[in-house]
């Protein structure tokens, strides 16, 4: 059963509510037909997580600026690295079933698919479903977790300024060598592809700032 906070998480990564947006206990009891006290305690969290801000308008949907923004895919390339590196073991181990290693690869093509076509949100999605079952069968729920707030943040604070980057084609060479990497058992060759893909995403974001 999803709790009060899962909603409003899922209201906000959604889109629901764009950055700078301030939300309101009333508002928000109301449209989710709760009390106040579990919308309170749910802004609460969403703040510890980094998704909301408050300040002198109240609580607001958080907008990363771009030095904040670059420390979040510092951090997400890091945490991709590691993930990478220990799916790739666990592969090299024997441990994920080749229908796991299937689904990875639907990801990636599903991705390509919905960004060649134009539809940037569903890319995104998918590509976030890419990279977040890699973390999941790395098999560390802690990196899931961080990576899954850093993920958060990212999203909520470049929907806004989602266009095709023209890296289309390099994206999916690059998910295809580092799914390559995987299957092979290359922990440090994962590791490696992976914290240069998400470099190279962070450098086309800023590129003609």
């Amino acid at each position: 059963m999803r709790t009060t906070y899962d909603r409003v998480r899922e209201l906000i990564v959604g889109g629901a509510f764009p950055p700078g947006q301030r939300l309101t206990e009333v508002g928000l009891s109301q449209r989710l037909d709760v009390s106040r006290t579990p919308v309170r305690e749910a802004l609460r969290q969403l703040e510890s997580d980094g998704l909301v801000e408050s300040g002198q308008r109240g609580v607001t949907v958080v907008r990363l600026g771009r030095a904040a923004l670059r420390e979040a895919y510092l951090v997400r390339a890091s945490l991709e690295a590691l993930t990478a590196d220990l799916c790739a073991q666990r592969q090299q181990a024997g441990e994920i079933a080749p229908a796991a290693l299937t689904r990875l690869e639907r990801h990636a093509d599903d991705a390509d698919r919905a960004t060649r076509a134009g539809d940037l949100p569903a890319g995104v999605r998918h590509n976030r479903e890419f990279h977040r079952h890699i973390a999941v069968l790395a098999g560390n729920e802690l990196a899931l977790g961080f990576l899954d707030r850093v993920w958060d943040r990212i999203v909520v604070s470049t929907r806004d300024s989602l266009t095709a980057t023209g890296r289309t084609g390099q994206v999916d060479d690059e998910h295809r060598r580092l799914l390559a990497a995987i299957r092979a058992g290359d922990g440090t060759t994962a590791a490696d592809l992976a914290r240069a893909h998400v470099r190279h995403t962070l450098s086309t974001l800023h590129e003609g700032e």
